[in-house]
């Protein structure tokens, strides 16, 4: 496609820009516009063609026939062609100029001819290396869809394409046909280089990402939600996620990329919001909502930023993340040793037991030894194990009850008697059985339990539907007078916690002691430091204070506003009928709403709506359903408090709509470390996203120019 006008010697272009017109693809009006252009190495060619690649500028037709700046009329045909000078030294007039052309008219059509020829010629080739881009670019996507690495491992980055993976698809499109490849290969012996690949992925990723907040902006609000760190390429990176409600009133939460996590506090803060505003094109001023999974290791630098966060944008609340269950998330940010012991030896026994069925099977036998004559509590506990235990609210619960016959399987694997594993299973086996045998876990497992349990319903609530999580949100403070009677009585507490940990070690023959690490630290002999001493001040007590703090810290007031206005879900306001909803609760989203003066009256019509239930009528249980109601847009006010909800992280997502994570999940888990990207792992869980090959290769030629000129 031409960027010029066709008209010979048409002045318009960077100095006096103009609107470009396609030629009509009508046979008749085609043919009058090559007459009215005088351009007769253009009479041969079809309309098609013309179409595609030529273009008339809006100086050449009258102001009648341009409805607005950028739209032609259908029957327009250009008539103003008189060649003007431009006004010079303050004339206000044009004037006529006369062309004198120094050579014969035949001459002229010459030079036009051959002009014209360079520019077919040009276009043609741009035409063909835009062609090549998009075969370059399918391959791509399709590998990356399959999370098939395109090269060798990510930390080999000089090496040569040679026989990797994207080499070979290349080579058998070639085989089946591909002429834009297949010239490309004949001319330069190779199809892409290493560099240009990587300039590829690199546009590739601009490409989806600007199409992911593009559709954010559409849906006014969002969460920032973010994953525990991890490692690619041997360097830390944060995984980012936003949480919205579409245009369609679903909701819906997206992984939006990796952010560089090289640095502490404030700085590392401040670098991570400018990538996200400067370079991702975020507007943090409709951020609405802040969710972080992280564990120990990063917990203060996450918390940096969540305060960074709070404090440059004072309506994005913190709030829960509605992937991790609300115990492991309290236990995964305390970075306290015997705590960080469950947690490392939680994540070696999932681990472990994923690697094969029969270890699974071998785990059900030793349960089945331990529960001899109460086959009930043994089938439940084996259905348990089943189920990914180790990420439950109940998991430290679940843990004890299953400790002993847990040891005696990983023994019977390490023992390997019947020769049935391989020595790195039977390894890893030996590793889970020194912590279980260990009194530090033992301990803060039990501590773990007893304080966990106070927050374990309101955690499985908060996590149910909307009638759970709304009866959670009215019941937090029985929580935290809970909470609070065990730290204002602490030492009985600790001293029936640690009672049940000494029953435990002696059943299991378990010595009980202090950490050598606390000992080799403070250069204290062994029999110093009491146990119990020890045990009550560096882990019951700083359990409980943490546990309270973060409590706090999640579920602030205005969180707590956001989850009662689930009083707004139909079936809430059923259950609750005696009560209206709550308006104090929804007047702090009074400047997200379109009419805070009309909300009192707007409340009361929505709570009559559904206050009277039908015979044999259903009404919507959840905040998905409630939004997805045909009425819900004659009610404004109440559409815009939901989808506030629906952005907040706290609330779970329905299952069609929380792919982002699971595939996010399934990337890091299931993709060797040596292979990981974090370009390719945003279209690997992007891979759903609508791809414009057109788009990607414009925008690659945009910015590689140089590499167009060089081939």
């Amino acid at each position: 496609m031409q960027n010029h006008c066709a008209v010979p010697n048409c002045p318009s272009g960077k100095s006096d820009p103009q609107p470009l017109f396609r030629f009509p693809s009508d046979a008749e009006r085609s043919k009058k516009w090559v007459e009215k252009c005088q351009r007769q190495d253009l009479i041969d060619k079809s309309p098609g063609h013309l179409s595609r690649y030529y273009r008339v500028c809006g100086k050449h037709f009258g102001p009648s026939l341009i409805d607005t700046s950028t739209v032609l009329k259908d029957d327009a045909i250009p008539t103003i062609f008189d060649m003007t000078s431009q006004p010079q030294n303050g004339q206000a007039k044009r004037t006529k100029q006369t062309v004198i052309f120094p050579f014969s008219f035949s001459e002229m059509k010459k030079s036009q001819a051959a002009a014209a020829k360079e520019d077919v010629q040009a276009v043609s080739e741009e035409e063909e290396y835009k062609e090549y881009l998009k075969s370059l670019f399918e391959v791509l996507l399709l590998l990356g869809e399959q999370s098939i690495p395109p090269t060798g491992p990510a930390n080999n980055k000089d090496q040569g394409l040679g026989s990797s993976n994207f080499q070979a698809l290349l080579d058998n499109r070639i085989i089946c046909g591909d002429e834009a490849l297949k010239k490309r290969y004949d001319a330069n012996k190779e199809c892409c280089s290493t560099e240009q690949l990587n300039q590829l992925i690199e546009v590739c990723e601009k490409f989806i990402r600007s199409k992911v907040v593009e559709e954010i902006k559409q849906s006014s609000f969002f969460s920032l939600v973010t994953d525990d760190v991890v490692k690619i390429s041997g360097e830390w990176h944060l995984p980012v996620f936003l949480r919205y409600v579409n245009e369609s009133n679903f909701q819906r939460e997206r992984f939006v990329g990796f952010l560089s996590f090289d640095g502490d506090g404030d700085t590392l803060a401040e670098k991570l919001l400018s990538e996200m505003t400067d370079s991702w094109g975020l507007d943090m001023e409709k951020c609405r909502g802040q969710a972080h999974s992280c564990s120990a290791t990063h917990f203060s630098q996450i918390k940096a930023l969540a305060a960074k966060l709070m404090e440059m944008y004072p309506r994005a609340v913190l709030a829960l993340r509605s992937t991790q269950s609300l115990n492991m998330s309290l236990a995964n940010g305390m970075a306290f040793s015997g705590v960080q012991l469950v947690m490392f030896t939680f994540k070696k026994i999932e681990s472990f037991f994923s690697q094969s069925p029969l270890l699974q099977l071998e785990l059900e036998h030793a349960i089945s030894i331990f529960y001899p004559d109460n086959e009930e509590k043994a089938n439940e506990l084996k259905e348990l194990c089943r189920s990914g235990w180790t990420r439950r609210n109940d998991a430290f619960e679940v843990a004890l009850e299953i400790l002993e016959p847990l040891l005696l399987c990983v023994d019977s694997v390490h023992d390997n008697e019947d020769m049935k594993w391989n020595d790195q299973v039977s390894h890893n086996a030996l590793e889970i059985s020194k912590a279980l045998t260990d009194f530090e876990f033992v301990m803060a497992l039990v501590v773990l339990k007893n304080v966990m349990t106070l927050t374990q319903a309101f955690g499985k609530n908060m996590h149910g539907n909307a009638t759970e999580a709304y009866f959670a949100a009215v019941s937090l403070k029985a929580v935290f007078h809970s909470l609070k009677e065990v730290s204002d009585n602490i030492d009985v507490y600790h001293e029936f916690w640690n009672d049940e940990a000494l029953n435990i070690a002696a059943a299991m023959e378990i010595p009980v002691k202090v950490p050598r690490s606390f000992l080799r630290k403070h250069q204290a002999e062994s029999g110093a430091v009491r146990p119990e001493s020890y045990y009550k001040e560096h882990l019951s007590v700083p359990v409980v204070s943490h546990t309270i703090r973060e409590m706090n810290e999640l579920f602030c007031e205005d969180h707590l506003k956001l989850l009662k206005c689930l009083s707004l879900v139909p079936a809430v306001i059923e259950q609750h009928k005696s009560t209206e909803p709550e308006e104090v609760n929804m007047q702090a989203f009074n400047n997200d709403i379109p009419n805070a003066g009309t909300l009192s009256a707007e409340l009361h019509c929505w709570w009559v709506k559904w206050s009277k239930k039908g015979k044999g009528e259903t009404l919507p249980s959840s905040l998905h359903e409630t939004l997805q109601l045909a009425d819900v847009k004659f009610f404004p006010n109440m559409l815009a408090v939901l989808k506030l909800i629906g952005v907040l992280p706290t609330l779970g997502l329905e299952d069609s709509c929380n792919v982002a994570f699971k595939r996010f999940r399934m990337y890091m888990e299931n993709t060797p470390d040596k292979f990981k990207s974090k370009n390719l792992a945003l279209l690997n869980i992007n891979y759903d996203v609508e791809f414009d090959l057109d788009s990607m290769a414009e925008i690659y030629m945009k910015t590689y120019p140089e590499v167009q000129q060089e081939s």
